[in-house]
């Protein structure tokens, strides 16, 4: 009330330090999964493609992620909310499953193991290793605002930006570009195959 609103890059990370952020990511899985399946009925309803159906990603916590009992918690809500799974992607960044890598590739097999699907956010900023890389259950890989901002006039935002997607490429992976504001981006990625 006194502050006004407050973006997520300022609560987010006295969430995570708090612990908070297990419950609040909780609840918004489960608010998200909700959300999915109105929106599908909207869309049946109004007899649309079923192949176009809607999708929606998650961004998930390095803490969430750790918690021993977060798979079996989203077992539950995506059984609890009827969402289908292969409509969710959790999103989790590069540095978070880095950080315990056999111990994230448990967890990310047995999340693949529930049908949903997985990305890899901000791709190209942390301290991946692409032996890794081709082991994690991963299908999207994210490429982060920070090469997308230059890549139409060339350089080394474009060079990165096209590495990341041959890279996605050669892997079976999609690849998606955040952060794009200008028409100009768009093209320059779409252009590139992201």
């Amino acid at each position: 009330p006194v502050r006004g609103p407050i973006p997520p890059t300022l609560f987010v990370p006295v969430a995570e330090h708090t612990g908070v952020i297990v419950a609040l990511g909780r609840w918004v899985l489960e608010e998200a999964c909700r959300e999915l399946v109105a929106l599908r009925a909207l869309r049946w309803s109004q007899r649309r493609d079923a192949g176009s159906a809607p999708s929606i990603s998650v961004n998930i916590s390095g803490r969430q992620l750790s918690e021993p009992t977060f798979v079996e918690e989203l077992a539950t809500i995506l059984h609890r909310t009827g969402a289908p799974p292969e409509c969710l992607t959790l999103e989790i960044t590069e540095s978070v499953i880095m950080r315990n890598t056999e111990a994230s590739l448990a967890t990310l097999s047995a999340l693949k193991g529930l049908g949903v699907h997985l990305a890899i956010d901000d791709f190209g900023t942390g301290y991946s290793s692409l032996s890794y890389l081709q082991r994690f259950p991963v299908d999207v890989l994210k490429i982060n605002r920070a090469f997308v901002e230059g890549v139409s006039a060339g350089g080394s935002d474009a060079a990165l930006a096209r590495t990341i997607i041959t890279l996605g490429n050669t892997l079976g992976l999609r690849t998606v570009a955040e952060g794009i504001e200008r028409a100009d981006q768009r093209d320059a990625l779409a252009s590139m195959g992201c």
